[in-house]
């Protein structure tokens, strides 16, 4: 069967799916664009350097275009009309396994795609001036087209191979990204963690593909979809935990998060990248795209809310204590995950939720990082807020920016972190029974010490005297901190707009929801539960303005020490070791992964090379005997002959005697 007569056959049984037409047939375009300047930037080389970097990012701003004429398309379509595939040409076909390497468009994944696409352009833009003096640049913008093909074909995939080859993209590329400095051994072993780490969580991924196919004998999103019913509900269990722990991996979700705030070695503009619109929401968009498996089991969704209530409550804690300016944010962006997986988690009350949240996070994420890459610019690539203070004075762009992403980011009042992260926290207070207090009080507590170490972020940083001075006359460092370039404020100005307005556009009306209801289902309101809907942004926003309030009297009032000081308190200590995660992960996997590797080795070479060498020693040492027999003596031979006639003859004798 052809590719076309597949989709035709799909269209003609589920007939909300429909063959792309119009703009819509360009949208191979879409991952392709990106893909070919990556591949013109690796093969040309030296010989890019002077241009390369504006053929990556007009490769991601065509593909941004073409994704807009499409998305313009599909809205002006009815509800059900929106979902509509594009098959390219047949993939894999051996046996009964027939996988198309085809594209579903549709509100979810075109969402996607405009996110991807739009931030991902803006990023590129403020690397050209980020990177512009790294002999490397080139390099950097091949790796970062390879990242966002790579999310695309994730996105746009319409079957569980497509989105396999996008995930393991992804993680190649963030794998590159990430040690793109080559020199730093913390930058190798950051890659190599996340790349490690990522692998766990990619084996749970594919053993729940095989799982779909050995149950249904199809990978195609619509077929399996319409025909999960037929698995029983303990397998069903398996897949959506499994799914999870796919997720846990790329979206740095508990027991798998401990790489992420470890992949900050990566040069600034990597870190905006990964942590606000691409490779973290690869779980969240995961578990929304497979929504209707995870209808089917209430178990299967409550697993996933409390990994993400965990999650965000340990991206919160530990964000409280690091001075560290990236991996506040990094720890930030592991919390607001945690929110969207939550969400998720809630089903039909929070698939839609999950999605908005992600969105404005991924504006004004990207624009926090985007900050904090030009603190570091100006600040001779330091990291260590300690080292700050007063720089409201000569980055009245960059703290302008910065501090409307960070207001969005606590949920200031109509911002748009206001919109989307109060809304989760209503669903999640919407759970009836224990769940609604557990899920809404980990989430409000969590609100709480987001304003709070935001808060602290935003005072040494931009407030307070200016103890870089301290430091020239200490141990000679020179800081000559100034505004960064437009090339890099003109992205940061974009996505502060987005910060500000993204939440009111995509609320009113329920725009947003509506949008993604063909792919999402409808969004059900929460019908009683343990508190008022209406009662949670006053909730919220007074525990948020708690956490400022905090903020201020511990070091908005105080002097901040150039020096951390020590000894600390044991919650502190312990946050600032990411809460033992690393040492967990030693104990648990790594060790007995280790040990486990090594007695295999052992077993390997003493007991199957053993058996294996001592039988060809054997066979060696037994022919190297019977050889010696073989003289070439005539007389030897008729001896030979003789005795062994002689005991042919006295076992005749003895049988006939006996």
């Amino acid at each position: 069967m052809t590719p076309t007569s597949v989709v035709g056959a799909l269209a003609a049984e589920l007939p909300h799916v429909g063959t792309a037409a119009g703009t819509a047939s360009l949208a191979w375009l879409l991952f392709v664009l990106p893909a070919a300047g990556a591949l013109v930037l690796f093969v040309a080389g030296r010989r890019a350097d002077s241009w390369g970097h504006w053929l990556g990012l007009l490769t991601v701003v065509a593909s941004f275009a073409v994704g807009l004429l499409i998305f313009l398309e599909t809205a002006g379509l009815a509800p059900e009309e929106r979902t509509r595939e594009l098959s390219l040409f047949e993939w894999i076909g051996v046996g009964d396994l027939s996988v198309d390497f085809g594209l579903r468009l549709d509100p979810l994944s075109l969402t996607f795609v405009l996110l991807i696409t739009g931030v991902g352009g803006l990023i590129h833009l403020y690397s050209i001036g980020y990177m512009s003096h790294d002999p490397g640049r080139r390099r950097f913008f091949a790796q970062l087209n390879l990242f966002v093909a790579a999310m695309l074909l994730l996105v746009l995939g319409n079957n569980f191979v497509m989105l396999y080859l996008g995930w393991e993209g992804v993680g190649l590329a963030s794998y590159l990204l990430i040690g793109y400095y080559q020199d730093r051994p913390s930058a190798a072993t950051a890659a190599k963690k996340a790349f490690l780490m990522n692998r766990v969580g990619d084996v749970g991924l594919a053993i729940a593909i095989f799982l779909l196919w050995t149950n249904l004998g199809t990978l195609q999103y619509s077929e399996v979809f319409a025909r999960i019913g037929e698995v029983d509900g303990g397998t069903i269990i398996a897949i959506t935990v499994l799914l999870l722990l796919g997720a846990c991996g790329k979206s740095g979700q508990f027991p798998l998060q401990s790489w992420l705030p470890d992949a900050m070695e990566g040069p600034t503009p990597v870190s905006a990248l990964i942590h606000a619109a691409t490779m973290v929401t690869a779980g969240v968009y995961l578990i929304a795209r497979t929504h209707p498996i995870y209808d089917l089991t209430e178990t299967g969704r409550l697993v996933v809310a409390l990994v993400g209530v965990i999650t965000l409550l340990i991206g919160a804690i530990i964000g409280c204590a690091y001075d560290d300016i990236k991996k506040v944010l990094a720890y930030s962006t592991v919390s607001q995950i945690g929110y969207m997986i939550l969400a998720v988690g809630l089903g039909p009350a929070g698939y839609a939720l999950g999605i908005f949240h992600l969105l404005t996070h991924g504006f004004f994420k990207a624009g926090l990082f985007l900050g904090a890459g030009s603190v570091m610019h100006a600040m001779n690539d330091d990291v260590d807020m300690r080292r700050f203070g007063g720089l409201y004075r000569y980055m009245p762009v960059t703290f302008v920016t910065f501090g409307l992403g960070y207001l969005a980011l606590i949920g200031f009042p109509f911002l748009s972190g206001y919109f989307s992260k109060d809304e989760i926290i209503a669903a999640a207070f919407g759970q009836p029974g224990w769940q609604g207090w557990v899920f809404g009080g980990a989430a409000t507590l969590a609100a709480g010490l987001t304003a709070f170490y935001m808060t602290r972020l935003m005072f040494m940083t931009f407030f307070g005297e200016k103890r870089w001075e301290e430091l020239k006359s200490t141990d000679g460092r020179d800081y000559h901190p100034h505004e960064s370039p437009a090339v890099m404020t003109i992205p940061m100005i974009v996505l502060a707009l987005g910060s500000v307005g993204a939440g009111f556009v995509l609320s009113n009306g329920h725009l947003l929801v509506d949008w993604l209801a063909p792919s999402l289902g409808e969004l059900e309101e929460p019908h009683g539960g343990v508190l008022g809907h209406s009662v949670v942004p006053y909730l919220v926003v007074g525990v948020s303005a708690l956490g400022v309030l905090i903020a201020w009297l511990t070091v908005g009032r105080r002097r901040t020490p150039v020096e951390r000081p020590e000894p600390v308190s044991l919650p502190v200590r312990a946050a600032r070791r990411d809460l033992y995660a690393n040492a967990i992960n030693e104990a648990l996997i790594a060790r007995p992964g280790t040990w486990l590797s090594r007695a295999l080795v052992y077993f390997d070479n003493r007991g199957v090379d053993g058996v294996v060498n001592g039988t060809a020693a054997l066979l060696g040492g037994s022919s190297g005997r019977l050889r010696k027999m073989q003289t070439g003596f005539v007389r030897s031979y008729a001896l030979s002959m003789l005795g062994g006639g002689v005991l042919v003859v006295a076992a005749l004798l003895a049988v006939r005697f006996a």
